[in-house]
């Protein structure tokens, strides 16, 4: 189910709440909008708009991310497998959907015109922890079984120690062609679901169900979207990581206007949390 954006960008990101009437079901997935191939391009504006607004908590964010990055990869290099670093460092970023939930709170919270605090961030992701954990787990079934096929690829190559470099090129050619499958499936059911799970009572199968649609929906956005992504991401890694503590929030604030320009969501209750903690802080 589609919908043209034919509506102003900022007017784009918002949503008319509306709640479903009395006694109806709700569908199984939610509307999505077809947008153009300028909006992750908006998406990234508005994303380091949150990121100066919340600068303390959305660095922050994203130092923590880095220094786990850097950690992670320093451990696993340790223990001699380029597999494992990778491997790792993959699967960091195979849950970074479930991972960026706070960011997503801190771009609720300024939509709504709310100073961001970290302790409603923590309990709006306490309050949607159970669909929180389906989801991470169908995520960590996926990088099992991307670990999986990376080690049967490993078996016909020799250690690190030893590559020449036309091994290692070639390792690291199949290695990245097989995870690119695996990031595209975990890309694809994340990329909308977490958000709306953090805005809506939706369960974790509506939210995916939505999610795969609005990225088949819009196929090469969101192409350019992942490529964008990959961009900031490699980047990141270039820095040694550092690039980290910038790139990922300002990633993790555009996938939340990402998921309010494309996803209609309107028919679905507001998760609880935002809405009581407004109206006890208003005089």
């Amino acid at each position: 189910m589609t919908q043209p954006a034919n509506i102003p960008p900022e007017a784009n990101t918002r949503q008319t709440e509306s709640a479903p009437t009395a006694g109806e079901p709700l569908p199984l997935m939610a509307p999505c909008r077809k947008v153009g191939l300028d909006a992750p391009f908006r998406w990234l504006k508005l994303g380091w708009r949150d990121f100066t607004r919340a600068l303390p908590m959305s660095l922050g964010y994203g130092i923590v991310m880095a220094l786990i990055s850097a950690l992670i990869t320093w451990v696993a290099w340790k223990a001699g497998s380029i597999v494992l670093a990778i491997a790792l460092v993959a699967g960091f970023f195979f849950m970074g959907p479930a991972i960026a939930m706070g960011l997503y709170s801190i771009s609720r919270q300024l939509e709504v015109g709310m100073q961001p605090k970290l302790m409603r961030c923590l309990r709006e992701g306490k309050k949607n922890l159970g669909n929180e954990l389906v989801l991470a787990f169908i995520f960590l079934i996926v990088f099992l079984v991307w670990m999986r096929a990376a080690s049967m690829t490993h078996i016909f190559f020799p250690s690190h120690e030893s590559m020449k470099p036309g091994d290692l090129v070639l390792f690291l050619s199949i290695g990245s062609a097989i995870g690119a499958v695996f990031a595209a499936l975990i890309f694809t059911a994340g990329a909308f679901s977490i958000p709306m799970m953090m805005d809506k009572r939706v369960d974790a199968v509506t939210a995916v169900i939505t999610s795969v649609c609005a990225v088949l929906t819009n196929k090469k956005v969101m192409l350019l979207w992942g490529t964008l992504i990959v961009i900031g991401v490699l980047f990141g890694i270039a820095t040694g990581f550092l690039g980290f503590a910038i790139i990922l929030p300002v990633i993790g604030h555009a996938t939340w206007h990402a998921y309010r320009e494309v996803i209609d969501a309107s028919a679905w209750p507001s998760a609880p949390g935002l809405a009581e903690s407004k109206a006890s802080e208003t005089p």
